[in-house]
């Protein structure tokens, strides 16, 4: 007895999963552009999907559609790491690659942190061959006078700069992700990123990076350990911040 059709189409999509072709976390084909390859309704196109989630291969979140089930990366937030170590971690393979490398007159909100003239290296991290994240580093003149794109490929800023890391402050919040981030990132357009915005600061308290992180939504969540501190009268959340505040 012949499959019906959605099962078919359910048939193709494990097959191209399971040899593959979608890796996980990489978003599908819309479900309109899949009915178009299929040459079936988005009716169908939805129950084969939903098929396939039920037995744990696809997921779908709002604004970002199908997109082949992953384990999201926990990044805690209890000290200074790198995105390559989270991954190494987590036991992902970890690339990084360089989109930009410049001197450059300091963009607004850098400037007043490290100065007129800035090193802005833009790059982008994968996981296991599939972008993870895209990141901006801006870093003071005068500790980049003698990088070289090459290096800042092959190690990170907190290995490399002279003046060693005291800590950083760091701000997260979600915003819609625009074009060009969305074309690096393989997402679609107006979907929904977490964006981290993080100052990283010397023994003596001087900050010396600057640094923006963007990072799809489905791929990564942030986790921090809340002790508890037995006065919750009145008490206001640690790190907390209203937007418009």
């Amino acid at each position: 007895m012949s499959r019906i059709r959605y099962q078919q189409i359910a048939d193709d999509l494990r097959r191209r999963i399971t040899s593959g072709e979608f890796v996980p976390g990489q978003v599908l084909p819309s479900e309109a552009a899949l009915g178009v390859a299929h040459d079936a309704s988005r009716v169908t196109i939805r129950k084969a999907l939903e098929s396939l989630r039920s037995e744990g291969l696809v997921e779908s979140r709002q604004g970002f559609g199908w997109s082949v089930a992953s384990s999201r990366l926990h990044q805690p937030l209890a000290g200074l790491i790198t995105i390559e170590q989270q991954l190494e971690a987590a036991g992902r393979n970890s690339e990084r690659r360089i989109l930009d490398f410049r001197f450059v007159d300091a963009p607004e909100g850098v400037g007043a942190l490290l100065g007129p003239r800035v090193l802005e290296v833009r790059r982008l991290n994968l996981a296991d061959g599939e972008p993870f994240a895209r990141v901006t580093v801006w870093c003071r003149e005068d500790l980049a006078a003698r990088l070289s794109k090459a290096a800042v490929e092959r190690s990170s800023f907190l290995d490399l700069v002279d003046e060693p890391p005291e800590g950083a402050s760091q701000t997260i919040g979600a915003q819609l992700v625009d074009q060009s981030d969305a074309r690096l990132l393989g997402v679609p357009n107006a979907s929904a990123v977490l964006v981290v915005r993080r100052v990283t600061r010397a023994q003596g308290g001087d900050p010396i990076l600057v640094s923006e992180h963007v990072f799809p939504g489905h791929l990564t969540e942030f986790v921090a350990e809340l002790p508890w501190t037995g006065d919750h009268e009145g008490a206001a959340p640690t790190g907390l911040r209203l937007v418009g505040e």
